[in-house]
């Protein structure tokens, strides 16, 4: 769900700075005239065909010149959703999947484990308990001070009290144990999955 979300926020912003490219490219091309310069013959009613056109023409620019607040609002709305579409995109490029974690080994040089392999093995554990469905595992945060998150889809008929248990005491503490972490934090998230109701003769 995870990578499908992720996958989808990507497809959304390179249709936005597509977008955005192509409008950009339109008024950069018509600022230095290059439509007239090349003779290109565009379809009627085309904005920005010559080099004395402005963005924005008198009219449109004059119209709410008797209300003061009508162009410090748009300013302000257009740099609001510029500060959100690079947050936007600052959020997708950050890398939040820890991708080596650091063991101590004993011997004063330690070692390293993929963080994916570790993932792995804590959702097979996860998802192989009784009550559990399915488990989604995540390892971010710092490589000597890594922490674990979860989300765990619940069997129809699972306690989710005793699923948290088994988590923590299982899969969680295996986890800690076998890298040798003196602790390992981790946000378990329980979903109950979906069902169809039983008929009962």
């Amino acid at each position: 769900m995870r990578r499908v979300r992720r996958g989808v926020n990507r497809v959304l912003l390179g249709l936005i700075g597509a977008v955005l490219l192509v409008g950009g490219a339109a008024v950069l091309a018509a600022g230095l005239g290059l439509p007239s310069s090349w003779h290109l013959t565009l379809p009627d009613g085309w904005p920005w065909t010559r080099r004395d056109e402005v963005l924005l023409p008198a009219a449109d620019r004059t119209r709410y010149t008797d209300r003061g607040w009508w162009w410090p609002v748009v300013i302000a709305v257009l740099a609001v959703v510029v500060l959100l579409l690079l947050w936007w995109l600052l959020a997708q490029l950050r890398r939040r999947r820890l991708g080596q974690l650091l063991v101590d080994s004993g011997d004063g040089e330690g070692a390293s484990v993929r963080g994916r392999a570790l993932e792995d093995a804590v959702a097979a554990e996860a998802g192989a308990l009784e009550g559990v469905e399915r488990a989604d595992t995540l390892l971010c945060g710092r490589r000597t001070a890594p922490q674990l998150r979860a989300v765990v889809a619940l069997a129809p008929h699972a306690d989710p009290g005793a699923v948290l248990l088994r988590l923590s005491d299982g899969a969680v503490a295996h986890a800690r144990t076998s890298t040798g972490l003196p602790r390992l934090p981790a946000e378990l998230r329980l979903r109950a999955v979906r069902h169809r109701a039983e008929r009962v003769n």
